[in-house]
Protein backbone atom coordinates (compact mmCIF):
# COMPACT_ATOMS: atom_id res chain seq x y z
CA UNK A 1 0.00 0.00 0.00
CA UNK A 2 1.34 3.42 -0.96
CA UNK A 3 1.61 5.71 2.04
CA UNK A 4 0.79 9.36 1.55
CA UNK A 5 3.27 12.09 2.57
CA UNK A 6 3.13 13.24 6.19
CA UNK A 7 4.54 16.51 7.49
CA UNK A 8 5.19 17.49 11.09
CA UNK A 9 4.62 21.05 12.22
CA UNK A 10 7.37 21.61 14.78
CA UNK A 11 4.92 23.54 16.95
CA UNK A 12 3.53 20.10 17.82
CA UNK A 13 6.45 19.58 20.22
CA UNK A 14 5.56 22.68 22.23
CA UNK A 15 6.84 26.22 21.76
CA UNK A 16 9.09 26.19 24.83
CA UNK A 17 10.85 22.94 23.94
CA UNK A 18 11.35 23.94 20.30
CA UNK A 19 12.80 27.33 21.21
CA UNK A 20 14.99 25.76 23.88
CA UNK A 21 16.40 22.95 21.71
CA UNK A 22 16.25 24.67 18.32
CA UNK A 23 14.42 23.40 15.25
CA UNK A 24 17.53 21.67 13.91
CA UNK A 25 17.36 19.13 16.75
CA UNK A 26 14.05 17.75 15.45
CA UNK A 27 15.24 16.89 11.94
CA UNK A 28 16.57 13.47 12.94
CA UNK A 29 13.47 12.77 15.04
CA UNK A 30 11.21 13.31 12.02
CA UNK A 31 13.42 11.25 9.72
CA UNK A 32 13.56 8.36 12.19
CA UNK A 33 9.78 8.52 12.63
CA UNK A 34 9.16 8.15 8.90
CA UNK A 35 7.90 11.65 8.11
CA UNK A 36 8.47 13.01 4.61
CA UNK A 37 8.23 16.73 5.38
CA UNK A 38 9.15 19.16 8.12
CA UNK A 39 7.30 22.39 8.79
CA UNK A 40 9.65 25.10 10.03
CA UNK A 41 7.89 27.62 12.29
CA UNK A 42 9.04 31.19 11.80
CA UNK A 43 7.58 32.32 15.14
CA UNK A 44 9.67 29.73 17.01
CA UNK A 45 13.02 30.55 15.41
CA UNK A 46 15.78 31.80 17.69
CA UNK A 47 19.30 32.02 16.27
CA UNK A 48 19.07 29.16 13.75
CA UNK A 49 20.85 29.58 10.45
CA UNK A 50 18.64 28.91 7.39
CA UNK A 51 21.40 27.19 5.41
CA UNK A 52 22.16 24.81 8.26
CA UNK A 53 18.52 23.79 8.62
CA UNK A 54 18.08 23.44 4.86
CA UNK A 55 21.13 21.19 4.58
CA UNK A 56 20.11 19.05 7.55
CA UNK A 57 16.65 18.45 6.09
CA UNK A 58 18.08 17.65 2.65
CA UNK A 59 20.53 15.14 4.13
CA UNK A 60 17.58 13.28 5.65
CA UNK A 61 15.53 13.53 2.43
CA UNK A 62 12.96 15.72 4.17
CA UNK A 63 11.09 18.29 2.12
CA UNK A 64 10.09 21.40 4.01
CA UNK A 65 7.28 23.89 4.44
CA UNK A 66 8.03 27.33 5.89
CA UNK A 67 5.19 28.48 8.13
CA UNK A 68 4.90 32.21 8.76
CA UNK A 69 2.31 34.08 10.87
CA UNK A 70 2.22 36.67 8.04
CA UNK A 71 -1.22 37.75 6.82
CA UNK A 72 -1.34 37.90 3.02
CA UNK A 73 -3.66 40.92 2.97
CA UNK A 74 -3.54 43.77 5.50
CA UNK A 75 -6.38 46.19 6.16
CA UNK A 76 -6.32 49.36 4.08
CA UNK A 77 -3.73 48.16 1.55
CA UNK A 78 -4.59 47.02 -1.98
CA UNK A 79 -1.33 45.16 -2.61
CA UNK A 80 -0.30 42.03 -0.78
CA UNK A 81 1.56 42.39 2.50
CA UNK A 82 4.78 44.36 1.98
CA UNK A 83 6.67 41.62 3.87
CA UNK A 84 5.60 38.85 1.47
CA UNK A 85 8.53 39.14 -0.93
CA UNK A 86 11.08 38.94 1.89
CA UNK A 87 9.19 36.02 3.45
CA UNK A 88 9.20 34.12 0.15
CA UNK A 89 12.96 34.70 -0.02
CA UNK A 90 13.32 33.49 3.55
CA UNK A 91 11.35 30.33 2.81
CA UNK A 92 13.68 29.65 -0.10
CA UNK A 93 16.72 30.19 2.14
CA UNK A 94 15.34 27.49 4.45
CA UNK A 95 15.16 25.13 1.47
CA UNK A 96 11.37 25.11 1.54
CA UNK A 97 9.18 24.36 -1.48
CA UNK A 98 6.12 25.86 0.21
CA UNK A 99 5.35 29.01 2.20
CA UNK A 100 2.28 28.89 4.45
CA UNK A 101 0.61 32.16 5.45
CA UNK A 102 -2.83 33.31 6.64
CA UNK A 103 -5.39 35.05 4.45
CA UNK A 104 -5.69 38.30 6.38
CA UNK A 105 -8.18 40.99 5.29
CA UNK A 106 -9.18 40.06 1.75
CA UNK A 107 -11.50 42.46 -0.10
CA UNK A 108 -12.76 42.94 -3.64
CA UNK A 109 -10.29 45.81 -4.11
CA UNK A 110 -7.14 43.78 -3.48
CA UNK A 111 -4.58 43.80 -6.29
CA UNK A 112 -4.23 40.21 -7.48
CA UNK A 113 -2.25 41.12 -10.59
CA UNK A 114 0.69 42.47 -8.59
CA UNK A 115 0.57 39.35 -6.40
CA UNK A 116 0.63 37.22 -9.55
CA UNK A 117 3.72 39.06 -10.81
CA UNK A 118 5.48 38.61 -7.45
CA UNK A 119 4.73 34.89 -7.29
CA UNK A 120 5.95 34.41 -10.85
CA UNK A 121 9.37 35.63 -9.69
CA UNK A 122 9.60 32.99 -6.96
CA UNK A 123 9.79 29.22 -7.12
CA UNK A 124 8.21 28.77 -3.68
CA UNK A 125 4.56 27.65 -3.75
CA UNK A 126 2.27 29.91 -1.69
CA UNK A 127 -0.25 28.19 0.59
CA UNK A 128 -2.99 30.22 2.29
CA UNK A 129 -4.46 28.80 5.50
CA UNK A 130 -7.70 29.34 7.35
CA UNK A 131 -6.59 30.67 10.74
CA UNK A 132 -8.64 31.20 13.91
CA UNK A 133 -9.72 34.80 13.21
CA UNK A 134 -13.06 36.22 12.14
CA UNK A 135 -11.55 37.84 9.03
CA UNK A 136 -9.30 34.97 7.92
CA UNK A 137 -10.75 31.87 9.47
CA UNK A 138 -14.23 31.61 8.00
CA UNK A 139 -15.47 29.81 4.91
CA UNK A 140 -16.88 32.90 3.19
CA UNK A 141 -13.68 35.00 2.82
CA UNK A 142 -11.72 31.89 1.81
CA UNK A 143 -14.32 31.15 -0.86
CA UNK A 144 -14.19 34.70 -2.19
CA UNK A 145 -10.39 34.62 -2.31
CA UNK A 146 -10.10 31.27 -4.08
CA UNK A 147 -12.82 32.22 -6.56
CA UNK A 148 -10.55 35.11 -7.56
CA UNK A 149 -7.48 32.85 -7.52
CA UNK A 150 -9.20 30.64 -10.10
CA UNK A 151 -10.37 33.59 -12.17
CA UNK A 152 -6.91 35.17 -12.38
CA UNK A 153 -5.01 31.89 -12.53
CA UNK A 154 -2.90 32.59 -9.45
CA UNK A 155 -0.41 29.87 -8.46
CA UNK A 156 -1.85 29.67 -4.93
CA UNK A 157 -3.20 26.65 -3.05
CA UNK A 158 -4.89 26.24 0.29
CA UNK A 159 -3.74 24.88 3.62
CA UNK A 160 -6.90 23.43 5.14
CA UNK A 161 -6.64 23.46 8.94
CA UNK A 162 -9.27 21.02 10.16
CA UNK A 163 -9.37 22.23 13.75
CA UNK A 164 -9.33 25.97 13.13
CA UNK A 165 -12.89 26.00 11.79
CA UNK A 166 -14.07 25.30 15.33
CA UNK A 167 -12.75 28.66 16.54
CA UNK A 168 -15.35 30.23 14.24
CA UNK A 169 -17.97 27.58 14.99
CA UNK A 170 -18.04 26.40 11.38
CA UNK A 171 -18.25 22.91 9.94
CA UNK A 172 -15.02 21.42 8.62
CA UNK A 173 -17.08 19.10 6.41
CA UNK A 174 -18.95 22.02 4.84
CA UNK A 175 -15.64 23.81 4.34
CA UNK A 176 -14.14 20.73 2.68
CA UNK A 177 -17.09 20.44 0.32
CA UNK A 178 -16.80 24.09 -0.72
CA UNK A 179 -13.01 24.51 -0.70
CA UNK A 180 -11.59 21.01 -1.06
CA UNK A 181 -10.52 21.33 -4.69
CA UNK A 182 -8.12 24.14 -3.73
CA UNK A 183 -6.39 22.21 -0.94
CA UNK A 184 -2.78 21.08 -1.26
CA UNK A 185 -1.88 20.72 2.43
CA UNK A 186 -4.03 19.39 5.26
CA UNK A 187 -3.31 20.52 8.83
CA UNK A 188 -4.64 17.89 11.20
CA UNK A 189 -5.66 18.45 14.80
CA UNK A 190 -8.53 17.40 16.99
CA UNK A 191 -10.05 20.12 19.16
CA UNK A 192 -11.74 20.01 22.56
CA UNK A 193 -13.18 22.65 24.86
CA UNK A 194 -11.64 22.83 28.31
CA UNK A 195 -13.64 23.47 31.48
CA UNK A 196 -12.70 27.16 31.27
CA UNK A 197 -14.21 27.37 27.78
CA UNK A 198 -10.91 27.58 25.91
CA UNK A 199 -10.47 25.44 22.77
CA UNK A 200 -7.30 23.34 22.68
CA UNK A 201 -5.67 21.04 20.12
CA UNK A 202 -5.47 17.33 20.89
CA UNK A 203 -4.24 14.13 19.20
CA UNK A 204 -7.00 12.42 17.22
CA UNK A 205 -9.24 9.64 18.42
CA UNK A 206 -11.02 7.13 16.19
CA UNK A 207 -13.94 9.52 15.63
CA UNK A 208 -11.58 12.28 14.49
CA UNK A 209 -9.75 9.99 12.07
CA UNK A 210 -13.09 8.92 10.60
CA UNK A 211 -14.07 12.57 10.07
CA UNK A 212 -10.72 13.30 8.43
CA UNK A 213 -11.34 10.43 6.01
CA UNK A 214 -14.62 12.10 5.02
CA UNK A 215 -12.90 15.46 4.50
CA UNK A 216 -10.27 13.93 2.22
CA UNK A 217 -12.97 12.66 -0.14
CA UNK A 218 -13.44 16.29 -1.22
CA UNK A 219 -9.72 16.86 -1.87
CA UNK A 220 -7.12 15.73 -4.38
CA UNK A 221 -6.08 12.15 -3.52
CA UNK A 222 -2.72 11.80 -1.81
CA UNK A 223 -2.23 15.39 -0.65
CA UNK A 224 0.28 16.05 2.10
CA UNK A 225 -1.14 15.97 5.60
CA UNK A 226 0.49 17.44 8.70
CA UNK A 227 0.50 16.74 12.41
CA UNK A 228 -0.36 19.94 14.28
CA UNK A 229 -1.37 18.54 17.64
CA UNK A 230 0.69 17.80 20.77
CA UNK A 231 3.45 15.23 20.36
CA UNK A 232 4.66 14.53 23.89
CA UNK A 233 6.38 11.68 25.67
CA UNK A 234 9.74 10.29 26.72
CA UNK A 235 10.36 8.76 23.28
CA UNK A 236 9.52 11.44 20.72
CA UNK A 237 10.51 9.22 17.81
CA UNK A 238 8.02 6.53 18.84
CA UNK A 239 5.26 9.06 19.58
CA UNK A 240 5.82 10.77 16.24
CA UNK A 241 6.07 7.51 14.29
CA UNK A 242 2.70 6.35 15.62
CA UNK A 243 0.96 9.49 14.35
CA UNK A 244 2.85 9.48 11.04
CA UNK A 245 1.65 5.92 10.41
CA UNK A 246 -1.97 6.86 11.16
CA UNK A 247 -2.01 9.95 8.94
CA UNK A 248 -0.18 8.24 6.06
CA UNK A 249 -3.07 5.81 5.67
CA UNK A 250 -5.85 8.41 5.59
CA UNK A 251 -7.68 8.59 2.29
CA UNK A 252 -6.35 5.31 0.96
CA UNK A 253 -8.54 3.57 -1.63
CA UNK A 254 -10.50 0.78 -0.04
CA UNK A 255 -9.67 -2.64 -1.46
CA UNK A 256 -12.59 -5.04 -1.49
CA UNK A 257 -11.61 -8.63 -0.80
CA UNK A 258 -13.68 -11.34 -2.42
CA UNK A 259 -14.99 -14.00 -0.04
CA UNK A 260 -14.99 -17.51 -1.45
Amino acid sequence: MHKYPVSISLSSYGADLVRQQGQLSFVEVLAAAGAQRIEWREELLTDEQPTELAQAAAQQDLESVFSSPLELWVAGRAQANAELAATLDRAQAFGSRWLKVSLGYFTDTNDLESLHALLNRHSVQLLVENDQTLHGGRIEPMQRFFTEVERVGLPVKMTFDIGNWQWQDQSALTAARLLGRHVDYLHCKAVARRADGKLVALPPGATDLHLWEQLLKHMTPGISRAVEFPLQGDDLVAVTAQQVAALALLGQPRVEHAHV
